[in-house]
């Protein structure tokens, strides 16, 4: 497990425009009818604290309750809400492994329009069919590279709307709503700890809990087999991997893109990498101790806490981000088995 240090910002005139606290707050409000606000408890119970340094007090803000199970519904509708008349009767497009999916879907029968999602054939047969219940036409391909060029011939043929999976400044915006939420729902936090997988969530969450707590520090976390965000950190511009390797397939973007990094690298204090042994431990401890059951992502932050960033957020209060739990019952209990 490493870490990686935040570069300074650039305060150029090419930067990007962040949102402000105003914008947040507003499309919040926009969103609030078809969204649930998250509860936030805190997680405190010997098998935890066996893990902490002394005097640490976790908040674990609990997206796994929002709609469709991940926190992917907000930043959806942020950008489809704004659609059209013509564009929302066109329909939209998406492509993903699974939780954007099930969002767009959701969120098309939510506005009244309707969707196509192309999703791998390796995707959680769990995620299909939930995609499917939700209304959507769903057309599998071979790989990544057959679904792209698929959604791009949707595009074309059709006309439907792409809504990509974590760039842009509408999907921050509304995202942006589970840091606002959690700032509100637990005052004073000295840390929160945000999965990262494209970088939508982070680039919304980093950038509502700084423009509301300054002094709050906020950590990025990745997967060590889908690091993109480091090697985009590291290298000061958006960076592809090779090859995406984790258990924690909705953390595992092959790119980092302009907008959401920018964000990430003006907002987010540092970056920390866990492996999929550290995964599953969490989702472990989540389980048997908090008493949730997440797919891999959403163990992410706790397997920071109790790995990289144990010691460095010794006796503090630290928010956890819970982001998402679709997982089918075989595969988290093949996880389970291999954290015993």
């Amino acid at each position: 497990m490493g870490s990686s240090s935040q570069p300074e910002a650039s305060a150029s005139a090419s930067a990007p425009q962040a949102p402000t606290l105003t914008a947040i707050r507003a499309m919040h409000a926009r969103v609030a009818r078809h969204v649930v606000e998250t509860p936030v408890r805190r997680w405190s119970d010997p098998p935890l604290e066996r893990r902490l340094a002394p005097g640490t007090e976790v908040w674990l803000k609990e997206e796994l309750f929002q709609r469709t199970g991940t926190f992917k519904p907000r930043g959806a509708l942020a950008v489809m809400m704004d659609l059209s008349a013509d564009e929302l009767a066109r329909g939209v497009t998406a492509v993903s492994a699974g939780n954007h999916a099930m969002a767009v879907a959701y969120a098309a029968a939510t506005l009244g329009t309707t969707a196509r999602v192309v999703m791998p054939r390796t995707a959680s047969p769990l995620r299909v069919s939930k995609c499917r219940e939700y209304g959507a036409e769903v057309i599998l391909v071979d790989d990544v590279h057959a679904a792209f060029d698929e959604v791009r011939r949707i595009e074309r043929e059709e006309g439907r709307t792409f809504v990509h999976p974590f760039e842009g400044p509408k999907t921050a915006l509304g995202t942006a709503g589970v840091g606002l939420e959690l700032v509100e729902q637990v005052e004073g936090l000295d840390a929160v700890i945000v999965p990262i997988g494209g970088g939508g969530l982070c680039a919304g969450v980093a950038s509502a809990v700084k423009l509301m707590s300054p002094s709050t520090r906020v950590f990025g976390v990745e997967p060590e087999g889908a690091d993109t965000m480091h090697r985009s950190f590291a290298a000061g511009e958006p960076r592809a991997i090779e090859r995406v390797g984790t258990i924690a397939d909705s953390l595992g973007a092959p790119h980092a893109a302009p907008y959401s990094f920018e964000l990430c690298r003006r907002f987010v204090d540092e970056l920390v990498r866990v492996d999929d042994d550290a995964l599953r431990d969490a989702m472990h401890l989540l389980f048997h101790s908090a008493k949730l059951a997440v797919e891999p992502a959403g163990a992410a932050a706790t397997a920071a806490l109790v790995g990289p960033l144990r010691e460095r957020l010794a006796g503090q209060r630290v928010g956890l981000i819970v982001c998402g739990a679709n997982i089918d019952r075989e595969s988290f209990a093949e996880h389970l088995a291999k954290a015993d």
